[in-house]
């Protein structure tokens, strides 16, 4: 689905950290019409490059057709559209608001609800992804809300990443991205128990992910968390006690919806596991370590270069 002229619709930006940025750089960079904001101007600037307006209110935001959020929580959505200060505080407001931060179900529908009273349609656009998988390109979205929103946000989603899934109305994409996050939790605890497994065995670590990265169980996942597991570098793409919060979502969802969880319910414990024992500065990956810790294998980097498959 594509835009032939990606200035048909007036675009709004509100949040410019690490995957704000990344977004929004995408979206200046096709051509689109967009003002940008952000609590800290200055981390907005460098967008002007790339063909962005940088505003100084989000009331300036209220003409814009569309206006996307990515904040750091709920409250914070709704400090920036609400709020003495936000982008409806002067009486208009924009026609669409896409929210790709993560909230909860509640605090989305309520977000839905205000916005509906103003005459406004939220779509709400949960993200699978970091930084680096934006800047490569192959960002998905999963999004949820009126038909006709989506569908005329959808061109703008596509610029950003490689995928845009729509799962229906109101608050289904919020439960569509938290399990995935609960996805996240079992598959990465899964794979660091069996790279421990082969390396006890006597395989180089880097051998076998090859191996697996090639094969049927291969994913963009599995690669891209290969050059952490073989060299031991587990700089935060997301924190554990990130990951834990999501896990416990997925488990309340499941209570709620009398979907039994029990491989989750156990993955949850030792995401509990790895932060009780100190690794909460550290990528999710560090499961690894602790695995290899049950079994009495003090791992090493191999400094072997691998690629993440980006």
């Amino acid at each position: 689905m594509a835009i032939a002229n990606m200035k048909a619709h007036r675009l709004g930006w509100i949040g410019i950290g690490r995957m704000g940025y990344a977004m929004a750089e995408r979206l200046a960079k096709a051509g689109c019409d967009i003002s940008v904001w952000n609590r800290t101007r200055a981390k907005a600037e460098p967008l002007a490059k790339s063909g962005a307006k940088v505003v100084d209110n989000l009331a300036d935001l209220a003409a814009c057709d569309i206006v996307f959020t990515m904040v750091s929580a709920g409250k914070d959505v709704k400090e920036v559209l609400f709020g003495p200060n936000g982008v409806t505080a002067k009486g208009k407001a924009p026609k669409i608001v896409v929210d790709s931060t993560s909230i909860s179900l509640e605090e989305s529908a309520e977000i839905r609800e205000k916005l509906a009273r103003l005459g406004v349609k939220l779509l709400a656009a949960p993200v699978s992804g970091n930084a680096k998988v934006i800047k490569a390109g192959k960002l998905t979205v999963v999004a949820s809300g009126p038909r006709d929103a989506f569908d005329a946000v959808a061109p703008y989603l596509q610029a950003i990443g490689q995928g845009v899934s729509y799962v229906g109305d109101g608050e289904l994409s919020r439960i569509a991205k938290i399990c995935h996050n609960v996805m996240l939790g079992v598959v990465i605890q899964n794979l660091c128990e069996i790279t421990v497994l082969a390396e006890r065995a006597g395989m180089k670590r880097h051998a076998f992910l090859d191996f697996l990265n090639k094969s049927v169980m291969g994913s963009m996942f599995t690669r891209y968390k290969t050059p952490a597991l073989v060299n031991l570098d587990f700089h935060v793409t997301f924190t554990p006690e990130l990951l834990r919060k999501d896990i416990d979502l997925g488990l309340a969802a499941g209570r709620q919806f009398g979907v039994p969880m029990p491989v989750t319910s156990i993955a949850r414990d030792l995401v509990q596991t790895l932060i009780g024992n100190g690794y909460t500065d550290q990528d999710f990956s560090a499961l690894l370590l602790l695995q290899a810790k049950a079994c009495g294998i003090e791992l090493k980097p191999e400094h072997v270069e691998v690629g993440d498959g980006l």
